[in-house]
């Protein structure tokens, strides 16, 4: 739908269309006339820059601002010359903010020397009230704050500060709102990821996405469907579907569709090679996703599938709703079906409570399932979560010799189960030229592991054939055959 509207044609004298997303092009439009009249005075294009922290679906909603900006007309610039910086925050770890606040102070620097530049923050770490506290306080120069519910309002927001020359703050607590057919600038050509749901309702005691991202509200399938198709048409092998728990998909629909039953009607769209999904929740994975896996032709054999611990007492304390033995019996159900799927998965070490034996627990799920590889995470503190007020949480200097040990581990298995593709043949995505050669490319096998072989910017995007000739630990060297 974007392609085929003209923003100059919209009348931005007129009062603003009350409908989605008729509205949001208003509003484009009346930014676009700002952004050509500051060009026009300063003898030169204006430049933007969207600086992403976190996850994928923060990714995702990096390429929707992206998308806005160019549509309004900024040139897409580095964070330290653009005229207008916008930071798409994370917040699932302390760090994260942290790093936020320093790159603010030195985003005020410029802003005394320049006044007209524009600085947005927006994202996970925006619902948090305390930090709007914190930047109404510290961080007065700050143009325009928002957060993870209202992202489509973007460019409203913009014009409303761009007319008022205050800083604006529009923070919402959750919504059901869903707005299609918004403007979104692709980082890659070949591959892109799709949206199928937003929010979480698991709760994790650890965990401040639901606080943050909401509740679950589930796409409908035909907009996904035809969103995927126009991505297709538009040269799209690879598509990444992303909701905080996509195997719970489809419960907040009028007429409830699986996330089974969805995968099923992705798989018939003509030209599209490859689909990819995350994350998967373990205790909402069903014998049907794993029967739907098994028999498509496009589905790629990679799950990313957290356990975050082995111990069944722990993962009662972090309400996950499982235990070791039916994770690891969900792996083997996985692998019955699929012998070559690739399992990767997320560990964190040191939540509260957490014993030398709770750990060896862990130690032992990781050594039974044999990962192809994990992220692996010291338990980070979030103000606002159960997990933050319980007792017994584990030192600082005992988690990190965990931590240790459980990463030699992880490292060391990983390294033995990727080398078993070694003189086999597979098909390869290639992403890119290799940054450290520039006579080899990169690309992704089905499984995920990389693979780097001879090749110039002329295969970027194509399914090549490549034989694996040899095993480097978490990758390979190849020749195309």
């Amino acid at each position: 739908m974007y392609s085929s509207i003209d923003l100059d044609k919209i009348n931005i004298n007129a009062a603003p269309p009350a409908e989605e997303p008729a509205r949001q092009y208003y509003f484009m439009a009346k930014c676009r006339q700002h952004v050509r009249e500051e060009s026009a005075r300063l003898g030169r294009p204006l430049g933007a820059a969207v600086v992403n922290f976190g996850c994928q679906m923060n990714a995702r909603d990096a390429e929707k601002l992206q998308g806005i900006l160019e549509a309004i007309g900024y040139e897409t610039a580095n964070e330290d010359e653009a005229d207008f910086v916008i930071y798409n925050t994370c917040t699932v770890r302390e760090n994260a903010n942290l790093r936020v606040y320093g790159r603010l102070g030195q985003l005020g620097k410029r802003k005394r020397k320049n006044p007209d530049m524009i600085i947005g923050l927006c994202g996970c770490m925006m619902q948090e009230p305390e930090v709007i506290d914190k930047i109404r306080k510290s961080f007065r120069f700050v143009d325009l704050v928002f957060g993870t519910h209202n992202i489509y309002k973007f460019a409203e927001l913009m014009a409303s500060r761009i007319e008022s020359g205050d800083m604006v703050i529009d923070i919402w607590k959750d919504t059901d709102a869903i707005v299609e057919d918004l403007p979104s600038k692709r980082k890659y050509p070949f591959k892109s990821g799709v949206n199928i749901m937003f929010g979480c309702n698991n709760f994790c005691s650890y965990c401040i996405v639901p606080y943050v991202r909401g509740r679950e509200r589930s796409r409908s399938p035909e907009d996904i469907i035809r969103e995927i198709e126009a991505l297709t048409a538009d040269g799209v092998a690879e598509v990444m579907l992303l909701g905080q728990n996509v195997n719970s998909y489809g419960k907040t629909l009028k007429e409830p569709v699986t996330f089974a039953q969805l995968l099923g009607k992705i798989e018939k769209i003509e030209g599209l090679k490859r689909i990819r999904f995350m994350t998967s929740h373990p205790k909402d994975l069903s014998d049907e996703l794993i029967e739907v896996m098994a028999g498509s032709k496009k589905i790629c054999r990679h799950l990313h599938l957290p356990v975050q611990s082995g111990s069944s007492r722990i993962l009662q304390k972090m309400n996950r709703r499982y235990t070791k033995e039916q994770y690891l019996a969900l792996v083997g159900r996985l692998r019955d079906k699929m012998p070559d799927i690739s399992l990767t998965t997320d560990i964190i070490v040191g939540f509260p409570g957490e014993t030398e034996e709770d750990f060896q627990e862990t130690m032992d799920l990781v050594r039974k399932v044999r990962y192809d590889s994990a992220f692996t995470f010291l338990y980070s503190r979030r103000t606002g979560t159960p997990a933050a007020a319980m007792e017994d949480q584990v030192p600082e200097n005992v988690m990190k010799e965990r931590f240790d040990r459980l990463l030699s581990e992880v490292q060391a298995i990983a390294a033995e189960v990727c080398s078993i593709h070694e003189g086999h043949i597979a098909e390869v995505l290639v992403e890119n030229v290799n940054e450290q050669d520039a006579g080899l490319v990169t690309g992704r096998m089905s499984n995920n592991i990389l693979v780097h072989f001879p090749g110039d910017a002329g295969l970027i995007g194509k399914l090549i054939m490549v034989r694996l000739t040899e095993a480097k630990g978490f990758y390979y060297m190849g020749e195309a055959v």
